[in-house]
């Protein structure tokens, strides 16, 4: 039990790593594709990305003997909530990043470590004291590091905060239904439900700001963002959450905002053209207890095994 919560948690780093350096391809991104276009295309994409990895693995499953298990009621409805709450929480952002910074916009975004745990005490996911704690010193951690002094509200980060409640729907959702159903294949549905919803928006409302040269203009950020962010980093997640609790996964998670931070100070000093690129006191601080803060999430655990030996 112990090595898989490891397992799981190590692939929820991996994840934040790819989702940080996904926020600066999608604030590029959004700068000249519509907002619905650019999560249609790679969630899309995300999903086409996914279709041979599935083939692969259940032909490699039927070539062991192993059973393949086959599509079922929990899977395609998993699919279906997972991919709406998705595409809601992901073009809200990216509406919100348009009007507001990044820096921001990722703590915003991150106030799910927060919402995760009020909803689960509705539904019976009370988290430990040391978890709770961790919440409060990442929730501290990320002001210190995304928030400037003087920065004031701005109705991106109402885009945001709305977009953090689904995300944080987004996780409980894969909580409950990942363990009933093939990760990668509930995955893949999910990116093609969120897909067909968004390129349908963008079809109706948005038709002037989606053609051919603005798609090509930000290849690099929709290849990156469908294929690493929704592909491999979306499916992480759906894989990790079987192995540990919602709220240890939110805190895991909002590591993306240190990744990011860290991300954009190494490809400023490559020539990138974007905001930051320096680290200060107050971020550094930030990034140290974010730290302290995922340790903490690992404390649960180790006091579990210790009660069971002495049981």
């Amino acid at each position: 039990m112990k090595n898989q919560k490891l397992k799981g948690n190590l692939m929820m780093l991996l994840t934040a790593l790819i989702w940080g350096v996904s926020f600066i391809s999608q604030s590029k991104g959004v700068e000249n594709l519509s907002p619905y276009a650019f999560n249609g295309i790679r969630s899309i994409l995300g999903c086409l990305v996914l279709l041979p990895v599935i083939f692969l693995i259940d032909r490699s499953k039927i070539k062991k003997g192993i059973l393949v298990q086959k599509p079922d009621k929990n899977l395609f409805v998993g699919g279906i909530v997972c991919g709406l709450l998705m595409c809601i929480a992901s073009t809200l952002q990216s509406i919100g990043m348009i009007q507001t910074s990044p820096g921001k916009a990722g703590f915003i975004t991150a106030l799910y470590m927060i919402i995760v745990p009020i909803i689960g005490l509705f539904i019976g996911k009370k988290p430990t004291k040391s978890v709770a704690f961790a919440v409060v010193v990442a929730v501290i951690s990320l002001y210190l590091m995304c928030i400037k002094k003087g920065e004031k509200i701005v109705g991106g980060d109402i885009y945001i905060l709305i977009c953090s409640f689904f995300f944080s729907l987004h996780i409980l959702a894969i909580d409950y239904f990942s363990p009933k159903a093939d990760g990668v294949k509930l995955s893949c549905i999910q990116f093609l439900v969120c897909g067909i919803i968004d390129m349908i928006i963008a079809f109706i409302f948005d038709m002037d700001n989606m053609s051919l040269k603005q798609v090509s203009d930000c290849w690099l950020a929709i290849g990156y963002s469908g294929i690493l962010s929704c592909g491999v980093a979306y499916t992480l997640q759906m894989v990790a959450q079987k192995y540990t609790d919602p709220t240890s996964a939110s805190i895991l998670m909002s590591l993306e905002s240190v990744f990011s931070t860290l991300a954009t100070v190494v490809l400023v000093s490559l020539g990138w053209n974007l905001t930051g690129g320096q680290l200060d006191l107050r971020q550094i601080l930030g990034c140290c207890l974010m730290f302290v803060a995922t340790l903490l999430v690992q404390l649960p655990e180790k006091k579990t095994a210790k009660n069971q030996m002495e049981m």
